[in-house]
């Protein structure tokens, strides 16, 4: 059996942490960026039966032209790169990493919050610049800090990292409104299930924890940001898509969005022409809520396993 990963090493790890993947048969990684082309991945694969990815498409003029492949394992919780009901048509096993990352996620949700709210960077850059030793006062502050006690939270998308950002910030006293389409049982107490316009303008800090697709894709745009309170707060670590970047920025430079912390992009890297990165009061990380050192450990057992168990017969984590 031939195995091969086309980005394995974009979780941090050599090529040598996956060797265990040796045992099940020959196994091959490379690490294919933006710019490669359908050609050069089907090239790549060939006749592998296992095909490991994390950010490159495997589509259907991919799986058309490698005619062997049994099984495609994302080597992540989304699985939107591969065209998984076209998979199924073909009788590919789709398998994904659940959960891996949830608490990575929540953690750094609520540190993009919190440096919102306090700004905790930027006055440590102004104690070192000499700042808070010019102060007459025995406290320098010069931006609003804000209390999250009292204040409401909507969180768009309820899976395992929006319930646990939930708990989260209940912690701070936020009144916490979520919208899915699956509302959950269990909340009570704790989450009022509400429509999307009541979310919209309802909450003071909007956070995205949601799957893309045809209903999320662009669903943070003009009309829906039109409809929320001014000067909310948003964040989204979920993917780059969901947000009209241009709708985002534009909201951002006249006040109708007073902060974002974004993790994720449209286009990753980010291009120097997103205009995210030009706005105000706009913090964003390079795609890393998911990697945490702990996170990606299990990101790796789990991808071992899930290949492991498809070998035997009994395939798990499967998403189509």
């Amino acid at each position: 059996m031939r195995i091969v990963s086309l980005d394995g090493t974009t979780i941090g790890y050599k090529k040598d942490a996956w060797d265990e993947l040796k045992q099940f048969g020959e196994y091959e990684m490379t690490e294919f960026g933006d710019s490669a082309s359908a050609e050069e991945i089907i090239d790549y694969i060939g006749d592998a039966e296992i095909v490991l990815t994390n950010k490159v498409v495997v589509d259907r003029k991919v799986m058309d032209a490698c005619p062997k492949i049994r099984m495609i394992q994302v080597l992540a919780t989304g699985y939107n790169v591969v065209d998984t009901a076209y998979a199924k048509e073909k009788g590919i096993v789709v398998s994904n990493i659940p959960a891996y990352s949830t608490m990575s996620v929540c953690q750094h949700t609520i540190g993009l919050l919190l440096e919102i709210c306090n700004q905790i960077g930027h006055h440590d850059r102004m104690v070192h610049q000499g700042k808070w030793t010019e102060s007459r006062s025995f406290s320098f502050w010069d931006y609003e800090l804000m209390e999250l006690d009292g204040k409401t939270i909507g969180i768009i998308g309820f899976g395992t990292i929006g319930q646990a950002v939930a708990k989260a910030v209940a912690g701070f006293g936020m009144k916490v409104i979520a919208y899915t389409p699956h509302p959950k049982t269990g909340f009570e107490g704790l989450v009022d299930f509400v429509d999307l316009n009541t979310l919209f303008a309802e909450s003071d800090v909007i956070t995205l924890h949601c799957m893309l697709n045809d209903e999320t894709r662009e669903i943070i745009c003009r009309e829906n940001i039109d409809k929320m309170k001014d000067g909310v707060i948003l964040i989204n670590a979920s993917r780059g898509q969901v947000l009209n970047e241009s709708d985002v920025a534009e909201a951002l430079k006249n006040g109708k969005i007073s902060a974002a912390g974004v993790d994720v992009v449209s286009s990753e890297p980010i291009r120097d022409d997103n205009p995210l990165l030009s706005a105000p009061n706009c913090i964003i990380t390079p795609h890393i809520a998911w990697a945490t050192a702990e996170a990606r450990k299990r990101l790796l057992c789990v991808a071992i396993d899930n290949v492991r168990q498809f070998i035997a017969g009994t395939p798990v984590n499967i998403v189509n």
